[in-house]
């Protein structure tokens, strides 16, 4: 069935007379049989077709793919509605092998061919296989059913990934009573792992590695993401609890208060969720005889608890982040630290790495202090303390609106603190913002839930307010303060965070279709971009949807930030922050929960005993697990979204149309800041036909609907960018409730 993979030697000599490419592979979670990776340029994507040229290697792999002989090639046809991924993405995905049905072809020295029409559905498929898997990135773990197999020591495991093989798994690894009561196993989620994939089976070989329970309900769920992406949800070893401090309650040693600026007297408090229990980070504003201010930002100070080198540290670097799902926290560190020792809890002693600056009102930096401290936070507040503060300036707070204060300072002392941070931010955040910095903001769905059963009982779009944006600023500058801190520092050694600039071909795309849509987007920089988002897309009541669908847009050719480490990229250029629009920026602020800060925080100390190609090799470990911390959260929240919908729904939802495919259509659910994909199929009984046309860039889908009354003529709807729906929502399926306007029919209701 597959080709056996090429030795190492042989690689290597393929790899330096250009006749293999590496990459990772990406395979399209609806249609399996589709994978790609990127070209040497990654200005293309490479088409591999069907899953014997994907060789065995999985999602995400990093792979080694060979181009086979000419004769090989073929005409397929393309295929626009790629289910789970963007138009763009779609178009994409088929650029490295779009070509004429005529020979007048001009041949690129990569091998592509150049599209010589405008509007083509054929493309020329060059055969490539992968030939050899550099890195196993994906786990080889899967959720799925079993099915039985009568006669066979083996039963079928279906992973509900189909990425993911199917996979034989032996009977003596199934529950007992399997191969008699099949159908009691109907519904039950299990995990599996593939052990092997032979080169003669389409099938993989593996083993049961549990039983989860029953399909739709959370934990189970929610346990088989954990596994899947290989989240480390243990509880912590015996080995590594022994190296925290035995003695409980702990105090701060003597010798380690002499070391340490004392800032114990000082007004510090923190601001986090309500929920909070890991607390890394807290402020102070002083005002000084002169008018200006010092600000402090006091992040906990981990590194002291985490030696370098011992298990505690080399299971904290393996996590490398603690994961946030809806319900619950899998900490990167054992709770001892993250919410007793480090975790800076109000009216405690605490250990902190802090930067205190001289800045004056309008937010320039007149000097800097970084150092080793103590404070002693005076009350935890939440944001939403935070905000009655800044939204009420005058009014006096008493003891009872807020949690306990520390008597030594007043409440109005608090008050004041919060509303100069408030006054400085909002100057530094213009200031950011006039300098060319961009920020994507999307919506975000959170959840509140049942204190028992952690089941949802409602969900909402989270908001974005001054008390965040407070926050936000601050972090901000110490981060950009650190970066430029340990790189002047430790030149070779730095581990600094870069975000790369959106890729070029996407963003042209990006413009022509926003071109043809007639909105006046500029995106030539990060600055340009946001000042285009911030402009009044309309003045009536789907303005701020708009401009959520064309954020959503612009965040397709963003690519991801980037730990690294400085001695190992040698042009300053690449360190640069897209987004921030900052030469250096690093992680600093979240040591409890991000395991770069820690490596910061060593450099800050100069305790760091790692080489620049150590730095390198664990950056590189974050990124990946950054990147699956991302996902899990995303799948944790489609569980419980999915779960609400199915206890309380169906829910009604005006819904805004951000992507037109040729079957289907991508829509953002208003009230809840979800995107879902409705299938021109799931509109029957109720739709009568549906045809589909290209118009340069955009698509547009023309629905026919059944008249109500048989005597009237069928409905014609068009489907285009930005169009207002009515939708409801049933177990995460959409449901037409309401006729869709066209774009030409809402202007005119919206003009009138």
């Amino acid at each position: 069935v597959f080709e056996p993979y090429m030795t190492l030697e042989e690689v290597s000599h393929g790899l330096k007379r250009g006749e293999l490419i590496q990459g990772t592979l990406r395979i399209n979670p609806k249609k399996y049989h589709e994978a790609f990776i990127p070209s040497p340029d990654d200005t293309w994507d490479i088409f591999l077709d069907g899953i014997v040229a994907r060789n065995r290697a999985l999602n995400g792999d990093s792979v080694v793919v060979q181009i086979l002989p000419r004769e090989q090639w073929k005409v397929v046809r393309s295929d626009t509605d790629c289910e789970g991924a963007s138009e763009s993405e779609i178009q994409r995905d088929h650029m490295a092998v779009k070509a004429q049905k005529k020979p007048e072809q001009l041949s690129r020295p990569d091998g592509t061919v150049e599209d010589q029409s405008s509007d083509q559905d054929e493309l020329i498929s060059k055969p490539r296989r992968v030939v050899y898997i550099e890195e196993k990135k994906h786990s080889r773990a899967a959720t799925g059913f079993l099915k039985f197999l009568p006669d066979k020591r083996f039963a079928m495991f279906s992973p509900v990934d189909h990425r993911v093989p199917r996979i034989n798994v032996p009977l003596t690894d199934c529950p007992q009573d399997f191969s008699s009561r099949p159908g009691d196993y109907t519904n039950t989620l299990f995990i599996c792992r593939i052990t092997n994939w032979a080169v003669d089976n389409n099938f993989a070989e593996g083993r049961l590695v549990k039983t989860l329970g029953q399909a739709g309900e959370i934990e189970p769920e929610t346990e088989g993401i954990l596994m899947e992406y290989e989240v480390d949800f243990s509880e912590f070893s015996d080995e590594v609890l022994d190296c925290l401090p035995k003695t409980l309650p702990w105090s701060i040693p003597p010798e380690e208060m002499r070391r340490r600026r004392d800032l114990r007297k000082e007004c510090i408090f923190t601001i986090d969720p309500s929920t909070a229990r890991d607390l890394d980070d807290a402020l102070s504003c002083q005002q000084l005889p002169d008018g200006n201010f010092e600000v402090g930002v006091h992040i906990a100070d981990v590194s002291y608890f985490v030696e370098e080198g011992n298990a505690l540290d080399i299971t904290a670097s393996k996590r490398a982040t603690s994961v946030y799902l809806v319900q619950k926290v899998i900490p990167m560190l054992p709770r001892l630290l993250c919410e007793e020792l480090c975790s800076l809890n109000p009216l405690s002693d605490r250990l902190t790495f802090s930067v205190i600056w001289k800045i004056t009102p309008e937010g320039k930096i007149l000097s800097e202090w970084f150092g080793r401290s103590v404070i002693r936070s005076c009350v935890k507040l939440s944001y939403d303390h935070a905000q009655s503060m800044i939204e009420a300036p005058d009014k006096l707070f008493s003891a009872e609106e807020l949690p306990p204060v520390d008597p030594e300072h007043p409440i109005d002392e608090i008050h004041q603190a919060v509303l100069n941070l408030h006054s400085i931010a909002k100057n530094l955040r213009a200031q950011r913002f006039s300098g060319g910095a961009l920020r994507l903001d999307q919506m975000k769905l959170s959840f509140t839930l049942d204190k028992e059963s952690m089941m949802p009982q409602g969900c909402y779009v989270y908001e974005y307010r001054d008390s965040n944006k407070l926050v936000e600023e601050f972090m901000l500058l110490a981060n950009i303060a650190t970066a430029h801190h340990i790189y002047k520092s430790f030149p070779e050694l730095a581990l600094l965070r870069c975000h790369p600039p959106p890729k070029t071909r996407l963003v042209d795309e990006l413009q022509e279709l926003c071109d043809q849509l007639g909105i006046n987007v500029d995106l030539s920089s990060a600055g340009a971009l946001n000042k285009s988002l911030n402009t009044i897309l309309g003045n009536d009541e789907y303005s701020s949807a708009r401009k959520e669908v064309l954020t959503h847009m612009c965040s397709r050719p963003m690519q991801m930030a980037l730990y690294f480490c400085t001695g190992v990229v040698k042009d300053e250029l690449h360190f640069k922050h897209y987004a921030l629009n900052v030469p250096l920026y690093t992680h600093f602020t979240s040591p409890i929960r991000r395991y770069p800060d820690i490596i910061v925080h060593r450099l800050l100390a100069s305790s760091l005993r790692l080489t620049t190609e150590q730095v390198q090799k664990q950056a590189s470990h974050c990124n990946d697990r950054k990147t699956v911390s991302k996902r899990v959260q995303e799948l944790s929240t489609d569980l419980y979204f999915g779960v609400f919908v199915k206890e309380c729904g169906p829910l009604d939802s005006e819904a805004m149309v951000m992507g037109v495919l040729d079957q289907s259509f991508d829509v953002l659910i208003l009230r809840y800041g979800v995107q879902k994909r409705i299938y021109c199929k799931n509109l029957e009984p109720d739709l009568n036909n549906f045809h589909h046309r290209k118009v340069g860039k955009t698509s547009e889908l023309t629905l026919v609907w059944k008249p109500k009354d048989l005597d009237e003529p069928p409905v014609e709807q068009v489907i285009i960018f930005f169009v207002i729906c009515v939708q409801g929502t049933s177990t995460m399926a959409m449901k037409h409730s309401v006729p869709w306007l066209s774009l030409a029919q809402y202007q005119k209701i919206s003009n009138k």
